[in-house]
């Protein structure tokens, strides 16, 4: 969540920032970006990207966003992973982050060296709004209601995947064995 949003604002800066700028004052709220905002950001950074090979994490989330999509490309492979509301809670509060560089930190499995500090400055980390404990329970229950509708799009249409559990290292291996099977590899042009 918070790191692939660093991700696509960085993208941004040069890009659309009227519609970066938008999108990031819904998340400093703790709110789901609206569909028209996140469609235009996403379809702008797709088209640029014709003809490539992606992977998109969180996206489509809606049913209007999911059209948006099927009007540029037809997916090859959706995966849901069903992890517990309560992990997903846990570990979302527990994330803290170094604003300047984007550094993500969480408390549990990638915790700082010393508490509440950036390992590379010394600076002091923060825990954005939409990471404390209430903002993510409201954050994944809006969540869980807007994107039932598009597990039961791509699970209609064959592609979806699903995968259970709480912890990534007894997940990823069922994953990796789907792309694995799925998806040709793709080398490099320094292989050739």
């Amino acid at each position: 969540m918070l790191e692939d949003r660093t991700v696509v604002f960085r993208r941004l800066d040069g890009v659309e920032q009227e519609v970066g700028d938008m999108a990031k004052q819904y998340i400093e709220k703790g709110l789901l970006v609206p569909d028209h905002v996140i469609t235009r950001v996403m379809m702008s950074e797709l088209e640029n990207r014709r003809g490539q090979h992606w992977l998109l994490d969180g996206f489509p989330r809606t049913l209007v966003q999911a059209e948006a999509l099927d009007k540029i490309c037809e997916l090859d492979l959706v995966i849901t992973l069903n992890i517990p509301f309560e992990t997903l809670k846990d570990r979302l509060s527990r994330r803290w982050i170094h604003p300047p560089s984007g550094r993500v930190y969480n408390l549990d499995f990638n915790p700082p060296h010393v508490h509440g500090f950036d390992d590379i400055t010394g600076e002091p980390l923060v825990q954005q709004e939409d990471d404390k404990p209430e903002a993510v329970a409201a954050r994944l229950r809006q969540y869980k209601d807007v994107a039932k509708p598009v597990i039961e799009l791509y699970k209609s249409r064959g592609v979806l995947h699903q995968f259970s559990g709480t912890e990534t290292n007894k997940i990823w291996p069922y994953v990796y064995t789907l792309f694995s099977n799925k998806i040709t590899p793709i080398q490099s042009k320094e292989a050739y």
